[in-house]
């Protein structure tokens, strides 16, 4: 008798044990930390609120893999360090995946092909790079931009205008005053999107060097890395991922290495 009541206890404890850690994980909310500063990626709104496409790709992916996010705005500067002191989860804000920064946090799979592209108006010659020796050009000073620039026509060449952040750049090239630009891929694209007055066209070039955005986590957080990838996959298997990246960019959705 005290045998199968200590068996019906032990039944119950299990139970309660299990129900307990079922609502635990159904209830994980994990602190997304992201910039409010890189539009379109991730921006904020007169209120405050987070928008932009990193937002809107890192809820997709926590509704896929069945977890909550919170979101706060987190300057760049000391982004990565918010990882290693626990208050932040996660981190997504238009970060390139390189090997230094593979030794401090953990990456998803490549969610967004970053490279510089050229981008001129749409009845502009330029097709490649080397056309552009004969051009006013724009950079973004210091930039991956400026660097293949300036191999290509010298880097003290008067063709080259250096600005100091892309707003200026591309507001001179709608002005007229240089006749091309070069910057990031997304922010190129999203311009071009915004501005259907001005009709503009997006060039690359093979000495544009493709490298990808990744969502970070903790070094050694291989749950949630997994969580992430496993949410990114079905984004992108049932056309999520498409539809996000038509809103914010344009009909040429990109095949990401997964």
């Amino acid at each position: 008798m005290l045998f199968k009541k200590f068996v019906m206890l032990a039944s119950c404890a299990l139970a309660l044990t299990l129900s307990a850690t079922s609502v635990s994980a159904a209830d994980q909310t994990y602190v997304v930390g992201a910039g409010g500063t890189y539009r379109p990626f991730e921006f904020e709104t007169p209120t405050k609120e987070l928008v932009g496409f990193d937002i809107d790709i890192i809820k997709a992916i926590a509704n896929a893999s069945g977890f909550k996010i919170k979101l706060v705005s987190t300057p760049w500067e000391g982004i990565f360090a918010t990882l290693g002191q626990g208050d932040r989860d996660i981190i997504i804000s238009g970060i390139t995946i390189t090997e230094k920064r593979a030794k401090m946090v953990d990456f998803s799979l490549p969610y967004f092909p970053a490279e510089q592209v050229i981008i001129a108006g749409a009845d502009n010659k330029v097709a490649a790079l080397a056309d552009l020796k004969t051009l006013q050009v724009g950079v973004v000073n210091s930039t991956a931009g400026d660097i293949v620039i300036s191999e290509e026509i010298g880097k003290s060449s008067t063709a080259i205008h250096r600005f100091d952040n892309t707003p200026l750049m591309l507001e001179e090239l709608y002005r007229g005053g240089i006749d091309a630009a070069i910057g990031d891929v997304g922010v190129i694209k999203f311009y071009i999107k915004s501005h259907p007055e001005k009709q503009f066209k997006v060039v690359n070039d093979a000495k544009f060097t493709r490298q990808y955005f990744g969502i970070a986590v903790k070094k050694g957080n291989s749950e949630l890395q997994g969580k992430i990838n496993a949410g990114l996959k079905k984004i992108v298997a049932d056309g999520t991922y498409a539809k996000i990246y038509k809103e914010w960019f344009d009909l040429n959705v990109p095949a990401l290495p997964l």
